[in-house]
């Protein structure tokens, strides 16, 4: 499907998907390294409090720091009413972000009793009133991130993301897991399938992607317009490189030249980990790094063999240069990285 608005922001075939303490400056700004020269994605930030972000200011804190404004920024909001909606989304624009997404489908129990996140797939008419919030008062494109709902009804899905479609979203990205599910389980892709085959604006998928084969195949399975990848690329950042789109015809392709060995892997995420602990420590206040650096290799180590004990190591350290220490040692062993884990996102 040609869509002038998402070629346009994003013409790579892969995007890291917003993930809560996750998806902040010194990880975005440690992965837009490994992207082709000439070629741009859309970056999220983690959820940002559509009742909290009128009042703040940026790079006051990790969450709000957009100084890679301009490789992209697809800031993510949780809101379910107009003024904050409004009043945030001004901000974010003039914070330099090119597009909005409305997030709808964080399933943990801080966003249902607000009735954000995947408590607005609950009623199709308040999510479409929602996103007509968002498009009202934004200047930039916006769109929505959902889950395949409260409950498995691919018919109420199928009518859910019409009106989305309707309320004036640009496109939407779906993680075909119910709330229930969480990461747990199977991502249904059919569901993706579907509502690609229902809807006139592009569609993202996210869920189970772990490698650029993954991505690749699901690309053919579904005839999604792009894939959204989430923890693994906090452990291997470098499949951005792998995955490559003709620009003149449009085809995708994987370049085996780009691919690592699981030795090689393990090197390199080694220094995709120090790059992380120093663009933190460089960026932000100390007491604001170490609780994100441990819960970034929490959810990266998974990949690597015996990376339990890298995260062991790495768990009670709070200063950069015992950080980064303890990181270029650990990794001056002979070490390999699994292409998959249980871990899914």
């Amino acid at each position: 499907m040609v869509n002038s608005v998402l070629d346009r922001l994003m013409p790579a075939p892969l995007c890291l998907a917003p993930m809560v303490g996750l998806t902040h400056f010194a990880v975005r700004s440690a992965i837009q390294e490994y992207l082709p020269e000439g070629v741009t994605t859309l970056w999220p930030t983690e959820m940002l409090n559509s009742r909290r972000v009128p009042r703040e200011e940026m790079n006051d804190r990790p969450e709000t720091f957009m100084l890679d404004a301009r490789h992209g920024l697809c800031p993510q909001l949780l809101g379910n009413e107009e003024l904050p909606i409004r009043d945030s989304i001004a901000k974010l624009e003039s914070w330099g972000a090119c597009a909005i997404d409305i997030n709808m489908g964080c399933p943990v129990q801080k966003a249902l009793s607000h009735n954000y996140g995947v408590a607005l797939m609950g009623d199709i008419d308040y999510a479409a009133r929602v996103t007509e919030f968002a498009v009202r008062h934004a200047k930039v494109p916006v769109s929505v991130k959902m889950r395949a709902g409260l409950q498995k009804d691919e018919e109420f899905l199928v009518r859910f993301v019409k009106a989305i479609e309707d309320a004036g979203a640009s496109w939407i990205t779906l993680h075909p897991r119910s709330a229930e599910q969480k990461r747990r389980g199977r991502a249904d892709h059919s569901q993706v399938r579907r509502v690609v085959s229902e809807l006139r604006i592009p569609v993202i998928a996210n869920g189970d992607v772990q490698t650029a084969q993954d991505a690749f195949d699901l690309m053919g399975q579904t005839a999604c317009a792009r894939v959204m990848v989430g923890r693994a690329f906090v452990a291997r950042p470098w499949i951005l490189r792998e995955l490559r789109r003709d620009p003149m015809t449009g085809q995708l392709s994987l370049d085996s030249s780009e691919r690592l060995s699981a030795q090689q892997e393990a090197r390199e995420y080694g220094r995709f980990v120090r790059r992380v602990i120093e663009i933190s420590y460089d960026t932000y206040r100390p007491e604001d790094v170490a609780r994100r650096l441990r819960f970034f290799v929490y959810h990266g180590h998974r990949w690597l063999d015996f990376g339990h004990a890298f995260y062991a190591a790495m768990s009670g350290l709070k200063e950069k240069q015992a950080f980064l220490d303890c990181t270029e040692q650990f990794f001056l062993q002979p070490l390999s990285m699994q292409s998959h884990t249980q871990l899914r996102g």
